[in-house]
């Protein structure tokens, strides 16, 4: 018997199952190749705090890097790409470096770097699910580190100012989304008929560009044109996530859940309270039940019944 699986990542909104690509990017290829993950959200941890997810635990082996995770899964007989030819598989690598290198730098700073976007969508969900002081923390933190890596992969000659580096991530993630949509075609998949390594690595890093709902929106407007890679995340996420296509609100199915939970709490609390005042209704002193006075008709019958005079 295979030993039990956790999967601990950050949660989901916007009709995601988590925010966070690479999460989202293992969570996928679980469910591709039939890995029976048990998935559990740590927002609060500290693993979570210092970016150390997703974090895959089995035992006494704990493994926190997507390559080495889906390495894992397909040791352990979970393999999403048994079917892929030598060639697919060098392709596999080529497109994943392509999204690394062009996708990338556009997600980090549509997430972390724009203005808006950052005070007005990422830093309140994120803030919202780490526990203060640390809320204060992270989020600012997450931000120099994502403004640090696009400045040094993209801040070189001969882009020496911001505004330029922005203009050329955005026109390189571009490139990149025209290039997917391409090889992508008609085909549910990039391989076919069933899903790889490939195409949870597209989903982990195309979904939350294309579901989050961002005031700047310039890149999502441009993966909306493209309807096929709309199509394939729209399918990935109802057909093997069971989550609708109209998700866009923040946190939608985490909010119906705690209101759920909440509702079942009031409604455990009045139980208990009903039975305690039935207790206490019990053990008071009882008085014999009375006895109900028959009333006696006046003559004429029926007519002087208060039951009659009460009617129109």
């Amino acid at each position: 018997m295979a030993a039990p699986m956790e999967l601990r990542c950050w949660g989901g909104g916007w009709g995601l199952p988590s925010l966070h690509p690479e999460c989202l990017t293992v969570m996928a290829y679980a469910k591709f190749s039939g890995a029976p993950l048990t998935v559990n959200t740590i927002n609060n941890s500290w693993r979570a705090l210092k970016g150390d997810v997703p974090v895959l635990i089995s035992e006494d082996i704990v493994i926190s890097q997507p390559a080495k995770i889906l390495n894992f899964l397909r040791k352990q007989k979970y393999n999403a790409d048994y079917e892929l030819s030598a060639k697919q598989g060098a392709d596999t690598l080529a497109y994943i470096a392509l999204l690394e290198e062009k996708l990338l730098p556009a997600l980090l700073h549509a997430f972390w770097v724009e203005t808006e976007n950052y005070c007005s969508v990422t830093k309140p969900w994120f803030a919202s699910r780490i526990p203060f002081p640390l809320s204060l923390y992270l989020p600012g933190k997450v931000y120099r580190e994502a403004l640090n890596r696009i400045l040094l992969t993209r801040g070189g000659p001969p882009l020496y100012s911001f505004a330029e580096v922005e203009a050329q991530i955005y026109r390189d993630a571009k490139e990149c989304l025209n290039l997917l949509s391409k090889r992508l075609g008609t085909s549910r998949f990039f391989f076919g008929h069933t899903p790889t390594t490939l195409d949870a690595f597209v989903l982990g890093f195309l979904a939350p560009i294309y579901k989050v709902s961002f005031p700047r929106v310039q890149l999502q407007e441009h993966v909306k044109q493209l309807p096929n890679l709309c199509r394939f995340c729209d399918d990935i996420l109802t057909c093997y996530f069971g989550l609708t296509v109209s998700g866009h609100a923040p946190a939608g199915q985490d909010t119906a859940d705690a209101n759920l939970q909440k509702l079942t709490q009031l409604v455990n609390k009045e139980s208990n309270l009903i039975e305690k005042m039935d207790d206490n209704l019990r053990k008071s002193p009882q008085h014999p039940p009375r006895k109900l006075t028959t009333l006696k008709l006046a003559a004429g019958g029926e007519q002087n019944s208060p039951l009659n005079l009460l009617s129109p």
